[in-house]
């Protein structure tokens, strides 16, 4: 089956996961964090085929997120180094394993983000930078930016109208409670 291009759709989620959105991407990143960089150290920590690996690394230094460095000239061989588009990934992946340790590790985390002053985990929250206000579906929603599509506009539509009827569904069930 022949991948389907998104590199050029509107959406930044889409455009995104056109980038990593295969889980032995995600792997390979993973590892490149836990300070993973030649070929041989992913091969044995995610027991993929030499073909795979070869074209995902390959794929990940040609979008930007890896960089492949020769260390060896007899024999040639390279490591793959995070760029700094490689490691602003690293908020993104944090969050993918929150969400899956809530909700697939019912025998508890394997590997949780931990507060190095005091000892304890961390409980991830989105907050808007410029405010310090956390994140939460009351406040804030995903509007039409500068490039919009009329695709764009519509889910954006779409999606205030399911939230407003959330909203109001909330608050009739609650009346004295704000939704």
């Amino acid at each position: 089956m022949e991948k389907t291009d998104l590199s050029g759709e509107p959406c930044g989620a889409a455009r995104a996961l056109d980038r990593v959105g295969s889980w032995w991407t995600i792997l390979i990143l993973r590892d490149c964090f836990y300070g993973m960089t030649r070929f041989d150290e992913f091969q044995k920590s995610l027991k993929i085929s030499t073909n795979s690996l070869a074209s995902r690394l390959a794929a990940l230094v040609d979008e930007g997120l890896l960089e492949k460095r020769q260390y060896s000239e007899r024999p040639p061989r390279f490591e793959y180094i995070l760029t700094q588009r490689g490691r602003d990934f690293r908020p993104v992946l944090r969050t993918l394993v929150a969400w899956g340790n809530q909700h697939f590790a019912p025998e508890g985390p394997a590997m949780q983000l931990t507060d190095m002053e005091t000892g304890k985990p961390v409980e991830l929250q989105l907050i808007d930078a410029n405010t310090g206000v956390p994140i939460t579906e009351q406040r804030h929603r995903m509007m039409e930016g500068p490039a919009a599509t009329d695709e764009i506009r519509a889910r954006v539509r779409r999606q205030h109208a399911m939230l407003d009827a959330q909203a109001a569904q909330a608050s009739q069930e609650n009346p004295g409670e704000q939704a």
